[in-house]
């Protein structure tokens, strides 16, 4: 796992009802455990504090050590600082009990005067893993000071050494990190206590995965992604469309490339429109559509795009050659079932629901979550992409993990809601996301929008009801 899973983690432990101040008590009581299986009681034990939440953490552990210790508190830094609402219910605590010694330290001369001589153990809680280059004052003599007692008392990390990676840094001798091991770190030893995560975090899509996902890359037009949109037929023009207007809420530009034919219904402004000569696409297209591929950063091929044979063949003969990264839907899916090697190489996220998943692998996939993803897993693995399985619960797999949403509500059973959907995970993608997270994030808002629509009008609504509220849906993420 990786540093900014913690972030995720809990971000979507938050969204299951798991509470901040259930999480910084666990890891505190974990360091805190940890120390006294390692070492013992009736100790002398001081913890150095910053004021993030790694400081917070320390506070917890004091105050579980207090119990059969002599525990004293160094707060580095100034107190008004202490940033989050857990960490500052901690530290109130603290400065109420009478056993427990508190000093503040808010200047680097009283740091380098201090004499910690007699202690057993010197706890770091100074700084997390958000930290970023080398420490500045204060904490940066803490960490001198601290380290002036290597080899006379024991040191411990409360998640990772202070200042790590820079050079400077606390020289624990171990570090207590918490639910796993980050693959980021090196070099020091590790304990791993759990803090109260159920299993559902590992492979559930919530407003922790969305955050990370919609974050933008600049303020300039079309540096916040580019999309290209390919579909509709002499039949249909509305898939096409809602696939494009879902995304446009989330992309700089939308390109919707149509048959001239279907493409004279559509009069959104927001979009911007290429027409192609006739009814329905066919390999005379293909060069012009590899050209305005070159443009973005992504391509939707597939909503509304018809199975008439040379579409099929151009769909086919689009895939093969395309180099950006693809959402395949709808009869797109229909069209590449028919030679899956096309495939080969490219980066995609195919978009089947159940049926379509069956024509694509000749398996139906099984109703029990776990075995469904199992599968899912299984049938990506072997394509070399992400498969998005859509349903009640949409199962997400790269084919080495998997990944469950359950946003989402029965009125989402209308017809257009996967176009909205693969529009969506097409803006991810040219956002520059991963294939698996673009496809789980657009999972994950595509319910949402839904749920919101739901809120305000009930089961009965239409796809352009869910398009339009993906700002809002936005707006939550953001806002959780």
């Amino acid at each position: 796992m990786r540093i900014e899973d913690v972030y995720i983690w809990d971000i979507n432990a938050k969204w299951l009802g798991i509470t901040p101040y259930q999480l910084m008590e666990n890891a505190g009581a974990g360091v805190a455990r940890t120390i006294e299986e390692r070492f013992g009681k009736g100790l002398r034990i001081a913890v150095f504090s910053g004021t993030g939440n790694n400081g917070g953490d320390g506070f917890v552990a004091a105050r579980h050590l207090s119990f059969e210790n002599e525990v004293t508190v160094f707060l580095v830094g100034d107190e008004a600082k202490i940033r989050s609402e857990e960490a500052r219910h901690n530290w109130g605590i603290l400065k109420s009990l009478d056993f427990v010694e508190i000093r503040v330290l808010k200047d680097s001369t009283y740091i380098r005067s201090l004499d910690l001589s007699g202690y057993d153990i010197i706890v770091d809680a100074l700084l997390g893993a958000g930290t970023r280059g080398e420490p500045r004052e204060p904490i940066r003599s803490a960490i001198e000071r601290i380290n002036e007692c290597a080899g006379k008392a024991k040191i411990v990390s409360v998640d990772l050494p202070s200042g790590y990676p820079s050079e400077v840094r606390v020289k624990a001798d171990f570090a207590v990190t918490f639910q796993w091991d980050k693959e980021e770190y090196r070099g020091f030893e590790r304990v791993i206590v759990k803090i109260g995560y159920p299993k559902e975090l590992y492979p559930l899509i919530g407003p922790g995965d969305a955050k990370f996902a919609l974050r933008k890359r600049g303020g300039h037009k079309g540096q916040n992604g580019r999309l290209l949109v390919i579909g509709g037929s002499s039949s249909y023009y509305g898939a096409p469309y809602l696939a494009s207007k879902g995304a446009g809420y989330i992309v700089d530009l939308v390109y919707l490339a149509m048959p001239s034919e279907p493409a004279g219904r559509i009069t959104d402004p927001d979009l911007i429109l290429r027409p192609f000569p006739g009814g329905n696409f066919s390999t005379e297209h293909l060069d012009g559509l590899l050209e305005l591929a070159e443009k973005v950063d992504a391509v939707v091929i597939g909503p509304g795009i018809g199975l008439a044979k040379e579409t099929k063949e151009f769909v086919r003969a689009f895939v093969a050659r395309c180099e950006k990264p693809m959402v395949i839907d709808a009869d797109g899916l229909k069209a590449i079932a028919e030679d899956l090697s096309v495939l080969s190489g490219r980066t995609f996220v195919l978009t089947p629901h159940a049926g379509e998943f069956k024509a694509l692998f000749g398996v139906k996939p099984p109703e029990n979550l776990a075995e469904r993803a199992e599968v899912v897993k299984e049938k990506a693995r072997e394509i070399g992409g992400v498969v998005l399985l859509k349903g009640p619960l949409d199962v997400i797999s790269d084919g080495k993990t998997w990944k469950y949403n359950r946003t989402g509500n029965p009125g989402m059973t209308t017809g257009g809601t996967g176009d909205v959907l693969a529009g969506l995970v097409g803006a991810l993608l040219a956002l520059g996301n991963p294939p698996l997270r673009a496809a789980s994030v657009g999972a994950f808002i595509n319910g949402l929008s839904g749920d919101v629509v739901k809120e305000e009008l009930g089961e009965n609504f239409t796809a352009l009801e869910v398009a339009r509220r993906v700002p809002r849906a936005v707006k939550w993420v953001e806002e959780f």
